[in-house]
């Protein structure tokens, strides 16, 4: 499946969130803070993030406007996690550059619903790779 890299701060969040994904056949990667997961982000370069917005030091939508400024990472969807359910912090999430915006406590339901529309999403606006080298030379 992809590989999903969970940036939260609470241990029984990102232990749920871990298994739910896991479960389904995604490696999941894990930073418990917002200068680990970025670090993170730009070394592993994940299919997806999963970014909790209220974390210590630097909080995740500005962590997420960071991704999505550098050009190595700006393609990354990023899903804002938050217990912030207001409309104004979905607005706030899709300002900083958030792809989608899951309430918690985690619903798996709406979890792998979201995970995999995004994922999907990237996959058809990824450039074609070609599987056999002289398909690289014919265009």
């Amino acid at each position: 499946m992809a590989k999903i890299l969970i940036i939260e701060d609470n241990v029984a969040n990102m232990k749920l969130a871990t298994i739910l994904l896991s479960n389904v056949g995604h490696v999941v990667i894990c930073a418990v803070d917002a200068e680990s997961g970025l670090t993170l982000a730009r070394s592993e370069l994940p299919a997806l993030i999963l970014m909790d917005v209220q974390l210590p030091e630097m909080d995740g939508l500005t962590a997420t406007a960071l991704l999505k400024h550098d050009p190595a990472t700006a393609t990354i969807p990023v899903i804002a996690l938050t217990a912030m359910a207001m409309q104004s912090d979905r607005e706030k999430s899709r300002l900083a550059g958030c792809d989608a915006y899951i309430a918690k406590p985690l619903r798996y339901q709406e979890l792998y619903a979201t995970v995999d529309t995004l994922l999907a999403e990237r996959k058809a606006q990824a450039p074609p790779v070609a599987t056999h080298p002289q398909e690289r030379y014919t265009s």
